[in-house]
């Protein structure tokens, strides 16, 4: 989802050209933009559907649910709901199965402008990070009950923070002083606290990153939603991924490729080609990367990577 603002609700999708020519879009088809975020994929697939094409949004952030009411259009169903449970939503509304489903992870423009969201350090605000602000432990309420050993596990493990030790410790100590409450407090907090930080990075933007990732469980709803792709992908539909940051593109890349294979056998078997198990997935051409063009006109663009995958015929 991750876009440049240009107003208070303006983006500007990353690889939108590209993602929807990887899914195919069939006039008649049904699709899923699992992460709405203001709409700009789910409006380039609408584009191409006929009458009786259908497309399913899903977004757990209420303002994103609050943006997919312009887009009043019969063939467009909004679900307020995390995309992990996206597959198991749409048994639950009599679809059994679609033709394509694309997941843009990461973050819009305004959920990382708007200061009282709490997601970015560059505006002072409450230190939220919740994607849906209607239920859940804010980041302060989670710093204010953690233990030193489970901050500083996070920031290591959804920071990959080499101080994430040194980090912990001096947010445990300044919480003795008062709550850590603020987006600019926490900045400080580890910028006081890192001796040295990587060029053109913010020394805090790997401890946000790590902390935004554990209040809203961003890669267990990641690991919950793939495997559903194969239950409910239609035989030649595409799955197309766009990943914002080393993590999320992991898992992404290992379950494609997982699947992509026939299985793990025994050395040795005996087994004609036929016999050999169907993967459930082909992988679709190479990693697909942000141009210059791109980059240089949102320079969010620069981490986004894309992976397309095919259903196979069971």
């Amino acid at each position: 989802m991750s876009s440049r603002a240009v107003g208070p609700d303006a983006h500007q999708t990353v690889l939108l050209s590209q993602a929807v020519e990887a899914l195919r879009v069939q006039p008649d088809g049904t699709y899923v933009d699992a992460t709405f975020g203001r709409g700009g994929h789910s409006r380039a697939i609408l584009a191409g559907l006929g009458q009786h094409g259908r497309l399913f949004g899903f977004d757990r952030d209420p303002q994103a649910v609050e943006a997919a009411r312009t887009l009043a259009d019969p063939r467009f169903t909004m679900v307020h709901q995390s995309f992990g449970g996206w597959g198991r939503e749409l048994v639950r509304q009599g679809v059994g199965a679609v033709d394509g489903v694309l997941f843009d992870l990461g973050m819009s423009s305004p959920q990382l402008d708007e200061a009282a969201r709490g997601f970015s350090f560059r505006r002072d605000g409450p230190l939220d990070m919740r994607m849906d602000t209607s239920r859940g432990e804010t980041a302060a309420q989670w710093l204010a009950r953690a233990t030193e050993n489970e901050i500083r596990e996070v920031i290591k493990r959804y920071g990959e923070e080499r101080f994430a030790k040194q980090i912990a410790r001096a947010i445990v100590a300044a919480r003795a002083s008062g709550p850590v409450e603020r987006t600019r407090q926490l900045a400080q907090i580890v910028a006081e606290t890192i001796p040295t930080r990587e060029p053109r990075q913010d020394p805090a933007t790997r401890t946000f990153q790590a902390i935004r990732i554990h209040v809203n469980q961003e890669l267990a709803e990641l690991e919950g939603a793939l495997p559903q792709c194969i239950d409910l992908i239609r035989p030649e539909g595409r799955l197309v991924v766009i990943s914002f940051h080393s993590l999320e593109d992991r898992i992404v890349k290992h379950f494609m490729r997982h699947q992509s294979q026939a299985g793990d056998l025994p050395a040795k078997l005996p087994l004609r080609a036929r016999e050999l198990p169907v993967p459930h997935l082909k992988l679709v051409g190479k990693a697909v990367f942000a141009s210059d063009e791109e980059i240089a006109a949102n320079p969010r663009a620069r981490s986004a990577v894309m992976r397309v995958a095919e259903r196979m015929a069971a």
